[in-house]
């Protein structure tokens, strides 16, 4: 559990942490369509060497980035297994039931774990660098003209700061509450997938009521301080954009450039046959 990356704020001094948090949230948003859009070798390998980068101006060790991946892995196998399975095509290797496992399938199932990949790691390098108060401040600033149709950006960028919050916080509960449970003779290891999930039972129940008690926890603290939304708030630390996020902006939008043109050579110059052999 202590290996959930997604919430979790990695306190460094790097360029990556510097940069403005509407910044960060942009690059998200563009990075996970690029990796949609450009579905071929050629996107994925520029998808690759451009997260690589932003690793290393991170400065997170690549260890603790990955190692939200542990927790996602069954994820990952479902997702290859079954795109596997049931992904029909041309060059049929095997036929069982309703399985069907082929070529195109074998190519489809390693393309969408690929890809799982790169969007989670993606993913995570942004809250890795940005703390949960960064966020809020980013996503509001960023949606503040939705406001003038009578949508409460700061009510809902608080919500999303708040969830970011709560999942570390939840997951070093719920690592106490197991521990108290091994103390006490659970076991959570051995047996089936049906027993396994029985055991869980003494673990969620009292997670259930440990996060129902902290949210009403902070909604009194907030009560008690009056807290009415954003109207009239001003900020400690505003945000400014500085030279280094305009330069983020046109190194962005560079990459999903070529990530599209990418997509246009492989599916018009060079064509599909191509395509499936790469």
């Amino acid at each position: 559990m202590r290996d959930i990356t997604i919430g979790q704020y990695y306190q460094t001094d790097s360029l990556v942490h510097r940069l403005d948090p509407r910044v960060k949230l942009f690059w998200t948003l563009m990075y996970i369509v690029g990796l949609f859009v450009a579905g071929n070798i050629a996107g994925y390998a520029m998808s690759t060497i451009f997260l690589i980068v932003v690793i290393r101006l991170s400065k997170v060790p690549v260890k603790k980035v990955l190692s939200g991946l542990k927790s996602i892995c069954f994820i990952l196998v479902f997702s290859g297994v079954f795109t596997l399975l049931f992904t029909g095509g041309e060059k049929v290797l095997g036929e069982w039931w309703i399985f069907t496992i082929s070529v195109e399938g074998i190519l489809k199932a390693v393309e969408m774990v690929y890809r799982l990949l790169l969007l989670l790691v993606g993913s995570s390098i942004m809250t890795l660098t940005t703390t949960p108060t960064d966020i809020a401040d980013g996503l509001e600033k960023a949606f503040s003209p939705l406001r003038y149709i009578k949508i409460p950006v700061h009510e809902i960028a608080m919500m999303i700061s708040i969830a970011f919050r709560f999942i570390p916080i939840l997951v070093e509960e719920a690592d106490k509450i197991m521990k108290a449970q091994k103390a006490r003779g659970a076991d959570f290891e051995s047996g089936g997938i049906i027993k396994k999930a029985k055991s869980m039972i003494p673990l969620l129940v009292p997670l259930l009521i440990s996060a129902i008690k902290r949210a009403m926890d902070l909604a009194n603290a907030m009560e008690a301080r009056c807290y009415r939304g954003g109207d009239g708030r001003t900020k400690m630390k505003p945000l400014k954009y500085k030279k280094a996020d305009y330069v983020s902006y046109v190194i962005i939008f560079v990459v999903f450039i070529a990530l599209i043109g990418s997509n246009i050579i492989m599916n018009e110059v060079l064509g599909w046959e191509v395509i499936m052999l790469l």
